[in-house]
């Protein structure tokens, strides 16, 4: 049985709580309890089926911060067996809540950065409960721009409650270093994955999840603000967060729908935490593909796509009265593209070059 359950779960717990106990009582008084054992368990996967493919906003919410869930470490570690971390930001010190390396995912070289929360008090006071400072998003771009250095893929996995919002966080310029790193993120010249492996909140998840590809796990976030930062602003009231989550669209489903989240991952019924070997798989799957997809593409291309993809966010959404525009992004320009900004580029000279030939033409008619 699972150490810990949310509200919407407690029917699910109380019958893995009856299995547990008749287990126990196997091993006990010798009675064989086996086929009782094998109903329940029949029971209690209807009824987690039923929980949890109709859950709301807010149930997600809860299931993305679910302590158990498997952290950023946890996939690095299985993912990549030959990472290396690399410490420190070179200007200030190094940050527990991001942790940033050098590693191999199915063959391929990559970088990998990844927010890291704790397991415990002690190590969640060590990882800074998973929000960074900005010393953090500094050494996450120094590795980016490493990265960038040897042609190597990116690969961001994003878990965080927000950026740190201490005094000496601001002090050190967080604003300054998340703003950056949107800045250096938009222009990279490798390819960059960015994985939602939990929460997604405000700016301390946008620092590293500006990419190429957003993939979300099933039961994830990803918002400008958390619910209830939300609904204290606008109801001075934390406790409407539920509200909140379904006026924003916060999930992965929702994301996906709006074009922003390129692709949602599979959980296993009940969550990441319930089956950390199929969850593991599943994310080693979806970046194997999709690290594929950039593997022919040159520096211009990843550029443009990158481009397009930001570009076509909102599109007939009633963010640009231009329907049109959509239809004209490219990957890459065509021949009479590139000609016409050419043309429009040296316009002096063209215009140079017809005065002349006028002035040839009348010399030559005089003669």
């Amino acid at each position: 049985m699972a150490e810990y359950y949310l509200d919407f779960e407690k029917p699910v717990a109380e019958l893995d709580q009856k299995i547990d106990d008749l287990i126990e009582m196997n091993s006990k008084d010798g009675v064989d309890h086996s086929s009782e054992i094998s109903r329940l368990r029949e029971k209690r996967d209807k009824l987690a089926q039923k929980v949890y493919t109709n859950l709301s906003r807010w149930q997600r919410v809860q299931l993305a911060r679910y302590p158990k869930r498997p952290y950023a470490l946890d996939y690095i570690e299985r993912l990549c067996p030959d990472f290396v971390e690399l410490h420190g930001d070179r200007y200030f010190s190094d940050d527990h809540a991001v942790v940033c390396g050098i590693g191999t995912v199915e063959g391929v070289h990559v970088a990998l950065v990844g927010q890291q929360k704790g397991k415990n008090t002690k190590d969640n006071l060590h990882r800074n409960f998973g929000m960074s400072r900005p010393e953090g998003y500094r050494k996450a771009l120094r590795v980016m721009k490493l990265a960038q250095k040897f042609s190597r893929p990116v690969v961001c996995l994003v878990d965080t409650p927000g950026a740190y919002p201490g005094i000496g966080a601001e002090e050190r310029g967080q604003a300054e270093a998340i703003a950056k790193n949107l800045m250096e993120m938009a222009v990279l010249s490798v390819p960059v994955l960015v994985v939602v492996i939990g929460e997604g909140a405000s700016g301390g998840a946008l620092g590293i999840g500006v990419g190429d590809r957003l993939l979300m796990m099933e039961n994830t976030w990803f918002s400008v603000i958390s619910p209830e930062g939300c609904a204290s602003i606008l109801w001075r009231d934390a406790g409407k967060a539920e509200i909140a989550a379904d006026a924003m669209k916060v999930t992965a489903q929702d994301l996906h729908e709006m074009g922003i989240c390129d692709e949602i991952i599979p959980e296993p019924i009940g969550g990441a935490h319930r089956d950390k070997d199929l969850m593991l798989d599943n994310v080693r799957n979806s970046l194997e593909k999709n690290l594929e997809f950039f593997i022919t593409m040159d520096k211009d291309e990843i550029l443009n796509h990158r481009k397009n993809k930001f570009l076509s966010i909102g599109r007939n959404k009633g963010f640009t009265s231009q329907s049109e525009v959509s239809k004209n992004l490219s990957m890459k320009e065509n021949l009479i593209e590139k000609l016409k900004l050419k043309l429009k580029k040296n316009n002096e000279i063209i215009y140079i070059g017809i005065t002349i030939i006028i002035l040839l033409i009348i010399f030559l008619i005089n003669l």
